[in-house]
């Protein structure tokens, strides 16, 4: 299928030289509205410790050594444009999804820039504050020791309530991903959940994108359909439970983004 993207020139750093395509770079999925937060901004550019959250992700992808990144905007997308260039020595690019029609579909409008990546590519929301550079980190060493196509971060979580069961098989390997709605009552009881922080072999990653379909009842292109595309194609899929507690704060109403700023606070943050 044919992307809607619109790229921006990629913006160089005031040394003139760009991030290298052989090292780790990141797309930041950064396109949302964010109805439910009730305010007019783009849902990353909403304040937690008095500062658009977007910019502590920004910050975990830098510290893990991620230092090129792909910044998806949609909604708003020249205030998101805007805020992220008054970062120092920013060389963020920037891609337009001018129609949001699912996490894959954003990731899809990034294949010209994936193109010419080398190295391993994150994909991460842009409204996860409390991603932790720890993780990446964890994530990146286990990817350069075991080269799977996809690893995905996965969280062990008390309460597993509303998010995708990771679903293994009696030896432990990685078999798919369930949503509740789908789930049998006994991967109900899976505690291991599907944070959407994923880590992909590029060329795999461009080849799933290119498998992708939308007939789905949201007719919307999935990310999560990689991990089971690059499964039937016999590429090797992986799943570690490398993400912090913290990471399982999600932000989709003023509540959350509440309970998250309070948090980030009581984490040394502020």
């Amino acid at each position: 299928m044919s992307s809607s993207s619109q790229t921006g020139p990629a913006d160089a750093d005031p040394h003139g030289t760009a991030p290298s395509q052989a090292g780790p770079c990141a797309v930041v999925l950064a396109a949302g509205k964010g109805t439910r937060m009730k305010s007019d901004l783009p849902k990353v550019l909403c304040p937690v410790v008095d500062r658009p959250m977007i910019h502590f992700v920004i910050d975990a992808l830098e510290k893990a050594g991620i230092k090129r990144q792909i910044v998806v905007v949609g909604y708003r997308a020249d205030d998101v444009r805007a805020e992220l260039e008054t970062r120092p020595n920013h060389g963020i690019e920037f891609v337009v999804q001018h129609e949001q029609l699912g996490t894959g579909h954003a990731v899809q409008c990034c294949r010209d820039q994936l193109a010419t990546q080398t190295g391993p590519t994150v994909v991460v929301a842009g409204d996860s504050p409390l991603i932790q550079p720890s993780s990446l980190t964890t994530l990146l060493e286990h990817f350069a020791s075991h080269q799977p196509s996809l690893l995905l971060g996965t969280l062990k979580k008390d309460d597993p309530s509303g998010l995708g069961r990771v679903v293994r098989d009696s030896e432990g390997a990685f078999m798919g991903i369930v949503e509740q709605k789908d789930a049998t009552p006994e991967q109900l009881q899976i505690k291991e959940v599907n944070m959407s922080t994923y880590l992909f072999r590029t060329r795999d990653l461009l080849n799933a994108l290119a498998m992708l379909n939308n007939d789905n009842a949201q007719s919307e292109y999935y990310l999560t359909d990689c991990a089971r595309l690059l499964r039937e194609s016999g590429r090797p899929v992986e799943a570690v439970p490398a993400l912090q507690a913290c990471e399982a704060l999600s932000i989709n109403n003023p509540q959350e983004l509440e309970l998250v700023d309070q948090k980030m606070r009581a984490m040394g943050y502020a």
